[in-house]
């Protein structure tokens, strides 16, 4: 008997999701846990499972439609079954197909798209943003398109794709000409998380400076050997592991507030995001036990799922799960901003671009690296003072690394 598949619950709250490609066609003989599909959710690019083994009799949606879980996204016949056995709903639904192909002029567009070259990345992002393949020009080797050649390319980005994944459209207001972008899986996901953050969650935001030259002076030291290693050592992992220790100091930062249940969860564990930026937006993948984990295991981790994220195969496991928050500004430049809590979290510590200043120590003027911070936190949970005295902790251990054999 035919088994229809519905598009399961893939965790973090995420109803809806956009199918971006069949692994399988009717007709396949499959086995249990065979890719089905590639669908782009709101925060990442989830394969979904076979649940069964058999034989692929209908293929519900198309490549680009947008589903909903509970939404029936493949049938499934047991083995030896025949394709001809399949529902009548879709053999109403084949001559539509047919009708389709017979009024638009689409095969020979699709012949002309096959022998375009282009990269597997420059396709993709021609297909989000609606874009022409056939009109751009190549600049990669022997002519191939790259993402590159996509972008930047405004004349073409204006052309709609097809109504079911419309692309950015030209428009006018009473003052002159506007580009309408529709928002992308993951934009709207920010947009939504974003809001929802400010409308519930009053933030409020403490900024200090850290004389991290001593920690700097270390990281240079060890950057050789952790590179031996296959290692990009940053900063970043010497400030998890710091906020550790001011965590445990003040628990209430890693904490979270519960509204419905009048009551403030102290989390245990330490498992901090921090966010990447993309070319879809940004991703806050998450670190798994900061606490029992070396600088270094750190480093590897974070290098690991950031470039997950920026292929857009992070799982949504690997972006659950966090009790504190990190946003790494400082690459971009910056000195203070006021960055939004991340729903479920309480708290999230800003890192900005570490400058050499002049300071003075012992009555003398000296140049040191000076790195601006900022935690921004949920008043609901802590007063300006416990977020003031852990930033004050938090320097103390950034500004001696002896402290990471102590207290770390």
């Amino acid at each position: 008997m035919a088994y229809q598949f519905r598009f399961p619950d893939v965790g973090e709250g995420i109803a809806e999701g956009k199918l971006v490609k069949w692994k399988v066609k009717i007709g396949d003989v499959i086995k249990e846990d065979a890719a089905l599909a590639d669908v782009e959710t709101a925060k990442a690019l989830v394969e979904i499972p076979s649940p069964k083994s058999g034989t692929i009799l209908q293929l519900h949606f198309s490549e680009g439609q947008t589903i909903h879980v509970g939404d029936v996204l493949v049938t499934i016949g047991e083995a030896g079954e025949k394709i001809q056995s399949i529902s009548t709903q879709r053999k109403i639904e084949e001559p539509k197909k047919i009708e389709v192909v017979k009024q638009e002029p689409v095969p020979q567009k699709i012949v002309q798209t096959s022998a375009i070259l282009a990269l597997p990345a420059a396709r993709q992002k021609a297909k989000e943003l609606g874009v022409n393949l056939s009109a751009v020009k190549g600049t990669g080797k022997d002519g191939v398109i790259t993402v590159a050649d996509v972008v930047p390319a405004p004349s073409n980005s204006l052309i709609k794709q097809d109504s079911k994944s419309p692309g950015p459209s030209v428009g006018f207001d009473k003052h002159g000409r506007i580009m309408s972008v529709p928002l992308t899986s993951i934009r709207k996901a920010i947009a939504d998380a974003m809001t929802h953050s400010k409308n519930t969650i009053p933030h409020v935001t403490h900024i200090d400076e850290a004389d991290v030259t001593a920690l700097e002076e270390l990281r240079q030291k060890k950057k050789e050997y952790a590179e031996n290693k296959g290692i990009h050592l940053t900063m970043l992992p010497f400030i998890m592991k710091a906020t550790v220790a001011s965590l445990k100091t003040y628990p209430y930062l890693n904490a979270v507030f519960d509204a419905e249940k009048e009551m403030i969860h102290v989390r245990e564990y330490y498992n901090f995001g921090f966010a990447v930026n993309t070319s879809q937006g940004l991703i806050v993948p998450v670190v798994k036990g900061v606490d029992t984990r070396s600088i270094l295991d750190i480093a590897k981790k974070i290098e690991i799922l950031a470039t997950h994220c920026r292929d857009r195969d992070i799982t949504p496991e690997d972006m659950s799960g966090a009790s504190f928050t990190f946003t790494n500004i400082g690459s971009l430049g910056g000195i203070a901003a006021t960055p939004i809590i991340p729903v479920g979290t309480c708290a999230i510590l800003g890192i900005y671009r570490m400058r050499e200043k002049p300071v003075v120590r012992d009555g003398v003027i000296v140049i040191r690296k000076v790195l601006p911070l900022s935690i921004t936190f949920d008043h609901r949970v802590v007063d300006g003072a416990t977020a003031a005295q852990f930033m004050t902790d938090l320097i103390k251990h950034l500004e001696d690394p002896d402290l990471f054999f102590v207290d770390v």
